[in-house]
């Protein structure tokens, strides 16, 4: 029994590497909290969560001030009984973001070092499924740019391979929206898919109003049309609409993934590993899906989800949206539009230590043995 001896912190500032823009906010940065964790074995394993601009610091105190000195001592190979404790630990901040993402960053971190020990890949010590799955855009589709921008860009991404594009919604006005999503039909044709995303921008009654507008357009899914915990709303559209209704990126517990599928609130499951509390709760989330035939279309973080959209029967689609370019080495493979499953043992993400250090904010870092 390989016990965790050491847990080192660090994080990183990462700027986005476009403008970022949607119906109700920007994406002006990503804290990007780093733990590494050594074992009694000498062996060491990395994971990593982020924020989009805000909460990194609280994060970081969480991790330093009660999880890490937590799970000194413990058996590291105990990924689950670890999760569980911690959960409980932090049951008075529990559900919510700021403990879900310090929850991810303890969790992918004992992932990576179990499937190191053992020589494996993520995606084939979590199931092995496939080794690819197709990619879509959305860095060409931000609520800012111009019409004639979205569909060079979606057309851009189709000569490279990429199954479709994802478009942000929320105009001020349905008929903008609309005639944005016409421009990109018109161009792209009907072998191309196109993803829009309200980002929780609408009431139910301009949910409902929009997606009758869009219906027409064969749209592959309208994601988080309404707040995130309005699971009622969600219904009520899911009922009036033929398009898909897509969700999961602000739900943190699998008893609201759980919720969401038993009423028929979505049909299709965006589970994001950093906001749901790590791989440990990702999985049992995609598995539940797959009992309601529900595909997992994870949401951000492509150089960790490739691994887990492969490690899955129903993972459907690997979102492109580059972020660690500026802190890794060699980068997630893809060929003609496919995210290439790492062949690397652990998450598959070739940190540039050097780099990261350099770049680690120094009031977070710390060690805790």
């Amino acid at each position: 029994m390989a016990k965790i001896e050491k847990v080192e912190l660090l994080m990183v500032d990462l700027a986005p590497k476009v403008k970022r823009t949607d119906a109700i906010q920007s994406f002006v940065s990503q804290e990007t909290p780093i733990v590494i964790i050594t074992d009694s074995d000498g062996a060491t394993g990395a994971g990593y969560s982020y924020t989009i601009g805000t909460g990194g610091s609280s994060v970081m105190r969480l991790l330093a001030d009660h999880l890490a000195p937590r799970i000194i001592g413990q058996d590291a190979d105990r990924i689950e009984a670890i999760w569980r404790d911690l959960e409980f630990y932090t049951h008075a901040t529990t559900i919510g973001a700021i403990t879900a993402i310090a929850l991810a960053a303890i969790d992918t971190t004992l992932w990576d070092l179990r499937a190191r020990k053992m020589g494996l890949p993520l995606w084939k010590l979590a199931g092995g499924a496939s080794d690819r799955r197709p990619l879509y855009t959305t860095e060409g589709g931000w609520l800012h740019i111009d019409k004639q921008a979205l569909v060079e860009d979606a057309l851009a991404a189709r000569e490279k391979g990429f199954t479709g594009s994802k478009v942000k919604i929320g105009k001020p006005r349905a008929a903008e929206d609309v005639e944005r999503l016409e421009a990109m039909r018109a161009a792209l044709g009907d072998g191309y898919e196109i993803m829009t995303d309200a980002n929780q921008g609408f009431g139910l009654d301009e949910a409902v109003r929009r997606s009758g507008r869009l219906a027409d357009l064969d749209l592959a899914w309208i994601e988080e049309p309404l707040a995130a915990d309005d699971i009622d709303g969600h219904v009520r559209l899911s009922n009036s609409t033929s398009t898909p209704i897509a969700i999961g990126e602000s739900l943190y517990s699998i008893r609201h993934f759980r919720e969401y599928m038993q009423r028929g609130a979505c049909s299709i499951v965006q589970v994001d590993v950093g906001r749901i509390g790590g791989i440990t709760p990702w999985l049992k989330v995609a598995h539940a899906a797959e009992a309601y035939n529900i595909p997992i279309c994870p949401h951000f973080l492509m150089e960790l989800h490739v691994s887990l959209a492969c490690a899955v029967p129903n993972g459907k689609y690997v979102e492109y949206i580059p972020q660690l370019d500026e802190i890794t080495g060699e980068k997630m493979k893809i060929e003609s539009g496919m995210a290439i499953a790492p062949s690397a043992p652990g998450l598959g993400i070739d940190w540039d230590w050097q780099e990261i250090r350099r770049r680690a904010i120094s009031d977070f870092n710390s060690v805790i043995a």
